[in-house]
């Protein structure tokens, strides 16, 4: 069966071409399945540059995956008389993605919700340490200038080479 980039354009017509169609999605959904438990789990070892460094290729892989499908659903009553167990297998196999997908969403959601409150916190001491305090109380001198709050508002600097 030859590959048309076009994935409409692909027409299903023995067991052969079925069976390999099955293939192809199978082996694009177990790359990008395999992409995925990598980046999660260096996501979770807080290596995040090195697990979101993949992208072009989890983009490559979900490209073709897609495609993949896409020839599926166009040839569905072919690969149902001609390969029904590879049908069953590409389902059993989505339900499994599906639940890897969930995983990296809840790790990548995770790290992002650290992250966040690590910039809040660290905005938060760093404001804290420039307000005097008398007898237990914040308190703010006043300004020379006249501005109020021109004492207090400072950059916030940030390194992202950690």
């Amino acid at each position: 069966m030859a590959q048309p980039d076009d994935a409409r354009t692909v027409r299903i017509g023995d067991r052969q071409g079925a069976i390999a169609l099955v293939a192809q999605v199978m082996a694009d959904l177990q790359a990008l399945e395999a992409v995925l438990d990598a980046e999660t789990a260096l996501v979770r070892q807080g290596r995040l540059r090195d697990g979101l460094g993949a992208v072009e290729r989890k983009t490559a892989l979900m490209g073709a995956y897609l495609q993949g499908l896409e020839a599926a659903k166009a040839n569905a009553i072919a690969l149902a008389r001609f390969a029904p167990e590879g049908i069953e297998g590409l389902k059993a196999a989505h339900r499994r993605f599906t639940g890897v997908v969930e995983t990296n969403q809840i790790v990548l959601a995770t790290a992002r919700s650290v992250a966040e409150g690590l910039v809040k916190t660290l905005a938060t001491e760093m404001s804290r340490s420039r307000v005097a305090t008398v007898y237990g109380m914040p308190s703010n001198a006043p300004s020379p200038y006249g501005r109020a709050g021109a004492a207090r508002s400072q950059p916030l600097m940030l390194s992202r080479n950690l």
